[in-house]
């Protein structure tokens, strides 16, 4: 099947939904390594259940993963909540930030085409970075900062931080200054990927381009202006 087929199918009668992008960025350094990755895996089996409970959600969610451990990659393509199996991720090497915000990104403008192209309204895409280190490739973290206020500020992306441990809280309030970075409380992957579910539920429900309210991360982060 070629892509330009594959595309359509995605889009025909069966699921004529909105949809409502959203790309996990997700540190696989070797920091992450042991108890950090095992709680970020079961942390997406439990993201992926809550979002399937949902009618709307699981046809109008659509997930995708960056990866960035040694180098940037796309882990998992847009798949409908339905259809999303969390891939089992492992630790490697350094902490290539820069180069995975700027594929996430690139990621979802190309999504965005393939909505345009099949007459698919949808609502602001999601970019929800999480990390336990800061960026190790050089400048071009400020680079892809620069990206990412852009188009917040032009409302074609919600760009979202947790930190993880260690994580250079500083640099990821750089990154997007309109909205403070979040401090995971210890290995609370699981609530953060609830409170993630719930809220890609609640913009599901929504209007596409309509500003939605989302719950205070209670319980399972704090803010990093006061980390």
């Amino acid at each position: 099947m070629t892509a330009e087929l594959f595309d359509a199918a995605e889009f025909d009668d069966s699921n004529p939904e909105p949809r409502c992008p959203c790309v996990l960025l997700l540190d696989t350094s070797d920091s992450m390594a042991s108890e950090h990755i095992a709680a970020l895996n079961a942390g997406l089996v439990s993201f992926a259940e809550e979002l399937t409970r949902d009618e709307l959600a699981r046809l109008r969610v659509e997930i995708a993963i960056v990866s960035f451990g040694g180098r940037a990659e796309l882990a998992a393509d847009f798949v409908t909540a339905d259809r999303f199996c969390p891939p089992v991720l492992g630790t490697a090497g350094n902490t290539p930030m820069g180069s995975a915000i700027d594929l996430a990104l690139d990621l979802i403008e190309s999504r965005k085409q393939t909505y345009k192209a099949n007459g698919t309204p949808y609502f602001r895409p999601w970019i929800f970075l999480v990390t336990d280190g800061e960026p190790t490739d050089g400048n071009r973290w400020q680079e892809a900062a620069r990206r990412v206020q852009s188009a917040e500020s032009g409302r074609k992306v919600s760009f979202f931080a947790v930190g993880v441990g260690a994580a250079n809280l500083d640099i990821l309030g750089q990154i997007n200054p309109a909205r403070a970075p979040l401090l995971l409380q210890g290995l609370k992957f699981r609530e953060m990927f609830q409170w993630l579910s719930a809220s890609m539920q609640s913009v599901s429900r929504a209007e596409p381009g309509a500003d939605v309210p989302l719950q205070t991360p209670i319980g399972w982060a704090s803010t990093g202006a006061g980390a």
